[in-house]
């Protein structure tokens, strides 16, 4: 094994030597016309001065002071929402570290952040052991689509990597072919490495292999090629040598990628590609179906782990455009390695960055029609093992093809293995798109601006709702948790997560804003302008609850700020009790209400009120005469409703 990794070192190259912008404050308290708009963040500010409270009054008020910047004041009210409720939703914990980052309270924020990360799996050590347990369910979804077997052409040394040629299988190899120098390589023990061909029979069954005595071979390694379908041209990886030996400044010879050009015979004209360097290694081509680009695998400037896989443009006058970095979400801070991809855009790829059995794994992702790459798919047992599993080769009309692998059971360090995919592997997306209403009408929204994020709210993209209040980001990543962040100006910002299915398919997000500040008017309840369903009294009772209290101060502040407001108090019940029962415990609660008004300040000619039992019904859940019913709690809470009326403003 330690022979196997310093090979693949050196000849395979597995290794070579906020948040968005804040939100703009809400707009002040606005009067027009016979409209008044009620700012409900002073409203909450000020009933809490006082004495009242709630879990989600603090949010709200943190939530207010976190969107706008402000986060000293965002730390102090999530301060007093823990203290009041130390339970809340992850997304809390992770807000309020940030707010406690900015008071240089740095121990409390790391204990914030250790609490989010164990609801949400946002740090590092939860992703990986998320990670690895979701993973490995992953990868056994997607075993057991093969059939796999020792190719019959693998020696006792090391044997891996294949390229289709002329009817023929073009493979590197390490066997000692008893050539007079029997040059060995000082690392591995083993003949230097070169090209050798098989032929291909039916099912992708391979025999007869042969040295490649064609010019390609060198006293050198020689590995991994692409060769162009007319078979004219091939790109293929050597020791840095044509006419001699080249080292870099610490006397290594490193790898390279050369050309090559078939004529009479034989492989002529070899010269290395011009982005090739003796500070860096090339290695492992790889030629897209059009033969316009070339993906290979180097540690050149711009390699975000060990080794990445690069493309390169190939020009049609045979000259070469700048290697880009194919990204972060191919490469790792780890090893990527052995390039391929099919006509349909099929891109095959090993590395021991991303999770899986053990060494290097096989992986595949779908190119985009830009180029990018959105998912990354183990492909699952028996292509992959416990150990290193690399250099995929597929056929794509009867889809069988080969792999090379140093698992348990092999003829030396590497063999090359043959195999039939029986299923295919479905790149599996889910389409993100929902609709935005107002909570107090459920009228869509025009014209919200809709952010989607990560897990680790990193911004993805970004739009804006239709004249229906509609969105839709597309095809998105299966399993994943995204956040949405939905804005507008007048209105509460609201974080939404989200986490899609498992399967192809769509996932509807709807979401509800509410204004910050409350457009109000004559006949207008003023418990719909602030969320209030009931202010709930003990059974059989009518004094004022201290939770009906925290509901009531916000009633209270209204009128004081509108001191011309006058107000009718409706109270209601389900109709489970009698008629004439109901009447009369809805009206105590009602004037218990007035009364609690009036204690707090309220002139008492400015309220009216009045019990309405169950005689204004909002459903069909009567229960007259026999007081039986077979509504659900839920449609029978409906009715028990508190209502504040404006009758003057």
């Amino acid at each position: 094994m330690k022979n196997r990794f310093l090979q693949i070192a050196l000849i395979a190259l597995a290794t070579c030597g906020s948040l968005t912008a804040q939100n703009k404050e809400a707009k002040g308290t606005k009067q027009f016309q016979n409209y008044a708009y009620v700012d409900a963040i002073k409203t909450y500010e000020r009933i809490f001065a006082k004495g009242y409270k709630s879990q989600d009054m603090l949010q709200k008020l943190g939530d207010s002071y976190y969107y706008k910047g402000d986060l000293t004041s965002a730390a102090k009210w999530y301060n007093e929402l823990f203290t009041f409720a130390p339970e809340n939703p992850a997304e809390y914990y992770f807000r309020y570290a940030q707010a406690l980052k900015a008071t240089n309270d740095y121990a409390k924020a790391d204990q914030m952040m250790a609490k989010f990360n164990q609801l949400s799996g946002n740090d590092q050590r939860a992703k990986l052991a998320a990670s690895q347990k979701d993973y490995l369910a992953q990868i056994k979804k997607n075993s057991g689509r093969y059939t796999l077997e020792n190719a019959g052409i693998n020696s006792q040394y090391s044997d891996y990597g294949a390229a289709y040629y002329d009817k023929k299988l073009v493979f590197t190899s390490a066997r000692d072919t008893g050539s007079l120098g029997k040059r060995k390589h000082t690392w591995t023990g083993e003949s230097f490495t070169n090209l050798y061909t098989a032929d291909i029979g039916e099912q992708g069954k391979v025999s007869n292999p042969k040295r490649m005595d064609m010019g390609l071979n060198s006293r050198f390694n020689e590995s991994t090629c692409a060769f162009t379908k007319d078979g004219k041209t091939v790109y293929f990886t050597r020791n840095s040598f044509l006419d001699k030996r080249e080292k870099n400044s610490k006397g290594s010879t490193l790898l390279k990628i050369y050309s090559a050009t078939f004529n009479d015979g034989k492989w002529t004209n070899i010269k290395e590609l011009p982005f090739n360097s003796n500070d860096y290694q090339t290695a492992h081509p790889a030629l897209s179906a059009d033969e316009k680009t070339l993906y290979f695998v180097s540690d050149m400037p711009g390699t975000k782990g060990l080794s990445d896989i690069f493309k390169v443009n190939i020009n049609g006058d045979g000259s070469f455009g700048t290697p880009v970095n194919l990204g972060d979400v191919v490469n790792t801070e780890g090893r990527e390695t052995f390039p391929m991809i099919t006509s349909d855009g099929e891109f095959y790829f090993a590395s021991d960055g991303h999770p899986g059995l053990g060494g290097l794994d096989v992986f595949f992702a779908k190119v985009q029609p830009d180029g990018s790459f959105k998912r990354i798919h183990n492909v699952g047992e028996p292509i992959n093992s416990s150990k290193d599993d690399f250099a995929y080769l597929i056929n794509e009309k009867d889809r069988t093809g080969y792999v090379s692998s140093n698992r348990d059971g092999g003829n030396g360090n590497d063999d090359i293995y043959r195999f039939k995919e029986n299923t295919r592997l479905v790149d599996c997306e889910q389409a993100i798109n929902g609709i935005v209403t107002d909570v107090a009408d459920g009228k869509p929204l025009a014209g919200v601006t809709v952010v989607l994020q990560d897990q680790n709210f990193k911004v993805l993209k970004e739009m804006k709702t239709d004249a229906e209040g509609k969105f839709d980001f597309g095809a998105q990543d299966c399993e994943t948790k995204f956040y949405l962040k939905t804005t507008l100006p007048e209105y509460n910002t609201v974080d939404t997560p989200v986490m899609t299915a498992n399967e192809t398919g769509k996932t509807f997000v709807p979401i509800t804003m509410e204004r910050t500040t409350k457009p109000v008017q004559p006949g207008d309840d003023l418990a719909k302008a602030f969320g209030i369903k009931i202010i709930y009294f003990d059974l059989d009772k009518s004094y004022i609850r201290p939770d009906a209290a925290v509901e009531l101060a916000k009633i209270l502040d209204v009128m004081k700020q509108y001191p011309n407001m006058e107000i009718d108090v409706r109270s209601h019940t389900d109709c489970r009790q009698t008629a004439k029962y109901n009447a009369s415990l809805s009206d105590r609660r009602a004037k218990s209400t007035i009364a609690w008004l009036i204690k707090n300040g309220v002139e008492a000619k400015r309220l009216t009120g009045k019990g309405y039992g169950e005689s204004q019904l909002v459903n069909d859940c009567a229960c007259e005469p026999t007081n039986k019913s077979e509504c659900t709690e839920e449609q029978h809470q409906a009715n028990r409703r508190s209502e504040f009326i404006i009758t003057k403003l």
